[in-house]
């Protein structure tokens, strides 16, 4: 077996994982998630050299064993005839006397273990924190509200939905892995400490279900147990009206903990209160209603349909055609354009960038990304109704941004040099990851856009550097369309009319990413510097 002293040399070379941008909201960013596989990994190597040294250090035990019990087997059957040699006497009393003692106080699996731990803190900034956890279960119950995913499919790997009473598969995943009882637990705990029942009964359901398959086996990698599930279950149910299922769990908790006192104050009082009340009805689960989102059901609605652009045969004022926008440059090789909306104005141009493009740009991002803000009267701050990480990237950072810039202004007619555009924003969405719908112009005179003193944001060019293969459309809520997320293609819409004004038809959302990794790059620019390339009206109504 190995030397303690060389041990610590072996565990002080081999942990050395150095990775950007981990640790604390991870989940907010699907590219930390997959920087997170790599310290599995290094967690992984950890563990099995842990598992080979205590397999080693049990072997020897086992060797010891076997020698002591051959002994009594063999040598010992007649005591008195192996005690009359003393080589026999001086060996038995040297193991009782040492052997034994060291066995059994050897500090070998202590040495073994602390090794693993501390392996296992080298790595603890690249490790997911609680509010990763918490963000992660979050953003699983954001899938299941938003794409009206079924918990128990969930729960199977499978993305499926229930509408008249038929289920529909919302999208086959190509890998698809089980949820375990402590999985769900922990989702359930998430919303139940925040009072958020009705998310907290469906997946603790799914907890007790598949706790109780496993025969309420305890595993040494969960952080609850059947008695934990059940015992939040049954308040749960007891805060959504259904008192009856809340005594029936109690009942069960108390079989497994008989003298638990408030589990007995609890079913005195469910008693007490079926009593009183003379029935067993439940009120049922009711999702709660939304304060801060008036247009979540339009929202939900419009992502659901996974991008429903208007199609031109019921519109045939909409058109694609190949754009060159009277400019030279673009004689050759125009823009794909396709016109989507009317009112608001917004055109999707197909191909407007290229694979390796795309790649650099994210490549440039990714050392960069942060936590996502919105503004917050005159500061910014992060939220729950945008989950993602942003970099901003200057022209400086790459040829690349330099030529994007000069396409985007060739197409759109504009001056996007900064100050009059805003430096590239490279976004990279997570766990569930969105933006609630929102205008890109500011609303307020104190919003941070007018620290630029460019203007109000007169227009976005949204450019989409990734696919993924379900959810993460981009929805305008009024105009009633979405537009799937397509690889190498941008939207471009005017934010202002020409009088200056917002147009409140832009309100637009990003739809949660249900499987894949989105990437995508804004380009904002102002109203300033504009003067001749988009001239403004003194018309109230334009």
């Amino acid at each position: 077996m190995k030397h303690p002293a060389k041990m610590c040399l072996f565990w002080a070379s081999v942990i050395a994982v150095l990775l950007l941008g981990c640790g604390a909201e991870m989940f907010t960013s699907l590219q930390n998630v997959k920087q997170a596989i790599s310290v599995e990994r290094k967690l992984m190597e950890n563990l099995k050299t842990y598992i080979d040294q205590e397999q080693e250090r049990l072997e020897d035990i086992r060797r010891f064993y076997a020698k002591v019990s051959g002994l009594h087997a063999e040598l010992y059957n007649s005591p008195a005839a192996a005690m009359a040699n003393p080589l026999v006497s001086f060996t038995l009393i040297k193991r009782l006397h040492s052997e034994w003692r060291n066995v059994v106080y050897s500090n070998e699996a202590l040495e073994n273990l602390q090794a693993l731990r501390s392996g296992y803190e080298e790595e603890d900034v690249d490790l997911p924190k609680m509010e990763d956890l918490q963000g992660a279960a979050k953003g699983l119950m954001r899938l299941q509200d938003v794409y009206a995913l079924q918990v128990s499919s969930l729960v199977r790997g499978l993305f499926r939905r229930v509408a008249d009473g038929k289920a529909t598969d919302v999208y086959m995943p190509v890998v698809s892995i089980l949820l375990s009882g402590d999985d769900c637990f922990l989702v359930g705990k998430v919303a139940y400490e925040q009072e958020d029942y009705y998310h907290s009964v469906p997946w603790l359901e799914e907890s007790v279900r598949l706790f109780r398959l496993a025969g309420g086996k305890w595993s040494p990698e969960n952080e609850g147990t059947l008695e934990d599930a059940l015992d939040h279950l049954a308040f749960s149910h007891f805060k959504t009206g259904n008192v009856s299922y809340a005594l029936s769990l109690s009942y069960e908790l108390l079989h497994y903990d008989p003298t638990n006192g408030r589990i007995l104050l609890n079913v005195e009082k469910y008693e007490r209160l079926l009593v009183a009340a003379g029935t067993t009805r439940s009120v049922g689960l009711r999702r709660p209603t939304s304060t801060y989102l008036s247009t979540r059901d339009a929202y939900e609605r419009l992502c659901r349909t996974q991008g429903s652009r208007l199609i031109h045969s019921e519109n045939p004022r909409l058109y694609c055609d190949y754009f060159t926008n009277n400019n030279p440059a673009l004689l050759l090789l125009p823009a794909k354009r396709e016109v989507l909306s009317l009112q608001p104005y917004v055109v999707l141009y197909h191909d407007f960038i290229t694979d390796r493009e795309a790649e650099d740009i994210k490549g440039f991002a990714q050392p960069a990304l942060r936590r996502s803000v919105v503004a917050s009267g005159e500061n910014q701050t992060t939220v729950e109704y945008r989950i993602s990480k942003g970099a901003w990237l200057k022209g400086s950072e790459s040829c690349i941004i330099g030529k994007l810039d000069q396409r985007i202004s060739m197409l759109t007619g504009l001056n996007v040099k900064p100050p009059y555009g805003e430096y590239l924003q490279v976004v990279n969405y997570g766990i569930g990851g969105h933006y609630e719908p929102h205008f890109d112009h500011a609303t307020s005179p104190s919003s941070p856009v007018y620290k630029l003193k460019t203007g109000n944001r007169v227009a976005t060019f949204m450019i989409y550097l990734s696919s993924v293969e379900a959810g993460g459309s981009t929805a305008f809520i009024y105009a009633n369309f979405s537009v799937s997320v397509l690889k190498k293609a941008a939207i471009f819409w005017w934010n202002l009319h020409r009088n200056g004004r917002g147009d409140a038809d832009t309100l637009h959302a990003g739809c949660p990413v249900l499987i894949g990794d989105k990437w995508v790059a804004n380009k904002w620019v102002h109203e300033y510097g504009q003067e001749f390339h988009h001239r403004c009206s003194l018309n109230p109504e334009e």
